[in-house]
């Protein structure tokens, strides 16, 4: 679909995978062992690489070898962070095909960010199609260990150079692919939580429920200060009810046990601060489903409403308080043991193998749609 610019009546090039032009690299790497992979560290042999310029709109794509960028000193995504990104992976099934886990949420969420820096419109469908090409192309650097993927990282940069606090017109949209373990290295062991208000994640009308590099830059000291205290993650509160909102970079949840019987999962609402994840939205649509609720035995109640730290607090004292999970692409799944809150520590019950049953319920599940071992809908797409 051509991009029409209502002031001159001229017609942009669009992303067009039909153009597409694949140069492989003359110098393949050796890939290291699936046992050794860190998540983020190693690269693959190739990248897609697109440019967008005001006057012609969209380059032809290329599959190319992966390369450093060439950017102006004073390109928008520099002196603006006028960038945006994507986090989804590609796995290989039991039949030996690569997939990708539900990726029309990440085409529409990174269209959606892209529109609020205003950078250059785009067609998430084309875009997907190229993102297959390259998990074809690099189908090799697929880990087959479970738990492993082939991370892919879709990028958008506003290229124009200058000091005006104006939107970019120029861009450079990359998608890089890292062979990656686990996100946390140690494995599915509990993570604790420190509890903070006086630096906010996000802010209503702001940019939360983006995903844009400039949300996660300033959480960078809040965590340094959170691993001193000897927690491995900080959990974001908002507003004079201190309104529990993110954990981390994670969405999340928490597991209560009802008085009538049965469970209750519930995540803050997508009120603009919160980041519309795709595991986040997964554990929703598992727990309405009734064949997943026999993996818990139990019956699960999912609610998106806002909770604070003072219910927290009670829930605990109630003993209530059975499950709390972080949730997101990188790491999937991992329970909380304990929040730290006002100079005091709130446990959660103590999990066999790291994980409650609500929490290994969807770990299992959500890693047996990916690989391949198991259908839910359309979730697991085909690079084919």
């Amino acid at each position: 679909m051509a991009i029409e610019t209502p002031d001159s009546g001229i017609t942009l090039a669009p992303l067009d995978v039909s153009k597409l032009k694949v140069t492989l690299t003359s110098t393949p790497k050796d890939i290291p062992p699936a046992e050794s992979l860190k998540f983020g560290k190693t690269y693959s042999d190739h990248m897609v690489f697109i440019t967008y310029d005001p006057a012609t709109g969209w380059s032809d794509p290329e599959i190319k070898p992966y390369a450093p960028l060439s950017l102006d000193p004073a390109s928008s995504c520099v002196q603006f962070c006028s960038n945006v990104f994507e986090g989804m992976k590609a796995y290989v099934g039991a039949d030996g095909t690569p997939r990708l886990f539900r990726p029309s949420l990440n085409m529409r969420r990174l269209e959606r960010s892209a529109a609020r820096l205003a950078l250059p419109p785009f067609d998430g469908d084309v875009l997907l199609e190229l993102i297959k090409r390259l998990v074809q192309v690099e189908r090799r650097w697929i880990p087959t260990l479970s738990g492993c993927s082939l991370y892919l990282r879709p990028t958008i940069v506003g290229t124009m150079p200058g000091f005006s606090v104006v939107p970019s017109e120029s861009a450079t949209l990359v998608v890089i692919a890292s062979p990656s373990g686990p996100y946390f290295s140690g494995g599915v062991k509990p993570v604790s939580l420190l509890a903070v208000s006086d630096t906010v994640r996000a802010w209503p009308g702001g940019t939360g429920g983006h995903k844009v590099g400039g949300n996660y830059s300033p959480g960078f000291l809040p965590q340094k200060i959170a691993e001193k205290q000897g927690y491995n993650m900080v959990l974001w509160i908002f507003g004079e009810d201190k309104s529990v909102t993110e954990a981390g970079a994670m969405n999340f949840f928490v597991v209560l046990k009802r008085d009538e019987g049965g469970l209750d999962l519930i995540t803050p609402p997508l009120d603009g601060t919160i980041l519309p994840g795709v595991t986040r939205s997964s554990c929703l649509a598992l727990a309405a489903d009734p064949s997943f609720q026999k993996n818990i035995a139990s019956s699960l109640h999912a609610h998106e409403r806002k909770f604070t730290m003072n219910d927290i607090l009670l829930w605990s004292k109630e003993g209530r308080l059975l499950e709390a999970l972080c949730v997101g692409t990188a790491a999937i799944l991992v329970s909380v043991d304990r929040i730290g809150y006002e100079g005091s520590d709130i446990f959660l019950p103590k999990c066999e193998g790291g994980l409650g049953p609500v929490g290994r319920a969807f770990r299992e599940k959500i890693l047996a749609i990916q690989e391949g071992k198991e259908e839910f809908g359309e979730w697991s797409v085909p690079c084919e």
